[in-house]
């Protein structure tokens, strides 16, 4: 599945929830269901500065692909951030790279942020490409 595809299903997932509070349900339901980090990955250097919750994510990169896994001690954080990790893992650095995650606006999910959740979902995006650009510049031989 591509990118951009990956995109489309997340709208379709959260385009039916037209009441912000039963698509955040939805999002912290997501959250539950999705794996937390190993004790060992929670420290400073994946932690996501600017965001009033504790969110890490932890990246890698396998194979020419970048992959993304996240965590917090708040389920609306833990979940919007799992949404963007959704949508990059197992995506090349160039792909990443070109990838805004408008969507979240678009189905409604950052309007209904605070702003410091907003910060937190921006640190994500940052971190996520800032890694992907990494990658992009320091490819691993094969």
């Amino acid at each position: 599945m591509s990118i951009e595809e990956k995109r489309d299903q997340l709208v379709e997932e959260l385009m039916p929830f037209e009441d912000p509070l039963e698509r955040f349900a939805y999002v912290i339901d997501r959250a539950k269901d999705a794996p937390g980090l190993e004790e060992e990955y929670k420290i400073e250097t994946f932690l996501i500065k600017g965001c009033i919750s504790q969110l890490w994510v932890f990246p890698k990169f396998e194979e020419g692909k970048c992959f993304f896994q996240a965590d917090s001690d708040a389920s609306i954080t833990k979940g919007t951030a799992t949404l963007l990790c959704e949508l990059y893992s197992g995506e090349t650095p160039q792909d990443i790279i070109q990838m805004e995650p408008d969507f979240l606006s678009e189905v409604g999910i950052t309007q209904h942020l605070s702003p410091n959740r907003r910060n937190g979902l921006t640190g994500v995006r940052e971190k996520i490409k800032s890694y992907a650009l990494y990658c992009q510049e320091n490819p691993v031989p094969s």
